[in-house]
C-alpha cells in the first residue's frame, strides 16, 4: 500500500512597493492563498509582501526553496509587467535552477479567451531544488485566472518534482517505488 498523498505545501509572495509600505491593501496574495487552499487542498505555510527589489525577491525564492521547509509551490503575484520596477521575472531567473517556460505559456494561452492582455505578463516558472516557482500578474483577476489555468496540472507536476511519481499510468504499470499517476483523458 502506498503512503497517503501529502497535501501541497505552498507559500505566497506579493510583490508591491505600495503594499509593502502599507499604503495599499494586498488583495491578490490572500486571493491566491484562498484559491490554493480551496481548489488544491494546499497548506499555505507562509505569506509575505515585499517591494519590487530584485535581490530581496530572489532571496525570498531561495529561502522558501530550502529543503528543511519542504515547500512544494511558491506563487508570487506582481512585478511581471512592463513598468520600470517590474523585476520579478528577473529575480526568479537569477535563482532558478531549471526554468519551465511551458507552464506560463500554457497559463497565457488558456487565459487568452478572456483577454489578450494576458500576454503583457512576463511571468516565468521554474524550480529550485524540489520547489516549483510561478510568477503571476499582480491584479487579483490576472493572478487568479493564471493560477486557475494551471490547477489541473499542478498536482502531477508537484508529485513528479517530489519524486513521488513512478510511472505515467500505463495500463501494465505496477507499483514498485512510488505512486502510479493515473491521468484523465
Amino acid at each position: 500500500m502506498s503512503d497517503p498523498v501529502r497535501p501541497i505545501r505552498a507559500a505566497v509572495l506579493t510583490v508591491s512597493d505600495r503594499c509593502s509600505r502599507g499604503v495599499a491593501v494586498d488583495t491578490s496574495g490572500p486571493a491566491l492563498a484562498d484559491l490554493l487552499r480551496m481548489r488544491l487542498g494546499a497548506e499555505v505555510v507562509d505569506r509575505r509582501c515585499l517591494p519590487d527589489e530584485r535581490d530581496r525577491l530572489a532571496a525570498c525564492f531561495v529561502e522558501w526553496s530550502r529543503t528543511d521547509l519542504a515547500i512544494d509551490l511558491v506563487v508570487s503575484t506582481g512585478g511581471t509587467g512592463l513598468a520600470p520596477r517590474d523585476v520579478t521575472p528577473e529575480a526568479a531567473r537569477s535563482v532558478l535552477e531549471r526554468e519551465h517556460p511551458g507552464l506560463m505559456e500554457l497559463a497565457r494561452l488558456r487565459c487568452l479567451a478572456r483577454t489578450p492582455r494576458t500576454f503583457l505578463s512576463r511571468g516565468v516558472a521554474g524550480t529550485i531544488g524540489r520547489t516549483l516557482i510561478l510568477t503571476l500578474p499582480g491584479s487579483v483577476r490576472g493572478s487568479t485566472e493564471n493560477l486557475e489555468a494551471l490547477l489541473d496540472i499542478l498536482p502531477h507536476a508537484i508529485d513528479t518534482l517530489r519524486g513521488d511519481v513512478q510511472d505515467d499510468g500505463r495500463p501494465d504499470a505496477t507499483v514498485a517505488t512510488g505512486r502510479i499517476a493515473h491521468h484523465e483523458r
